[in-house]
């Protein structure tokens, strides 16, 4: 997650700025960290984390995770019976996803300081949401984000 946690940063310093511009793009760099830690964790409970894995494989799983795909899975964790925190967090990826469409193509869209720091606490509490979430839960829920399911 340390990719993740280095956009959480860097969403945070651009926050800092209180300028219109700024303040779009740490709503844009927010989403980026939840979707490279879900990334992440698709990557590390298919293949593997640590000296034996095949970081090529890995990357490829990493790099299937396709936007849409996974924004409209996520919103579906409580169909499924993920717990709480699981649930959560595809609420808020799902969330983030259509306020980073707004920050980077709405040209009308308004943003605060407030509005973004609250958005950054949230950001913080979904990244958790995942983290602490039980491991096999976990693999579930990044097949559910990944795959597409056949009948």
């Amino acid at each position: 997650m340390a990719l993740a946690r280095d956009l959480l940063e860097t969403a945070t310093k651009l926050a800092a700025a209180n300028e219109m511009r700024p303040l779009r793009r740490a709503t844009s760099t927010a989403y980026y960290a939840v979707f490279h830690a879900l990334a992440q964790e698709c990557a590390d409970r298919f293949v593997g984390t640590g000296g034996q894995r095949s970081d090529a494989a890995w990357n490829q799983v990493y790099r299937a995770l396709e936007h849409r795909f996974a924004a409209q899975q996520a919103r579906k964790a409580g169909q499924f019976g993920f717990p709480a925190g699981l649930c959560d967090f595809g609420d808020a990826f799902a969330s983030l996803q259509e306020e980073r469409h707004r920050a980077d193509y709405d040209p009308s869209a308004s943003y605060t300081k407030a509005d973004v720091e609250q958005l950054l606490g949230s950001t913080q509490k979904t990244l958790k949401d995942l983290e602490n979430s039980p491991k096999a839960d976990r693999a579930a829920f990044a097949a559910l984000v990944l795959f597409k399911h056949r009948a």
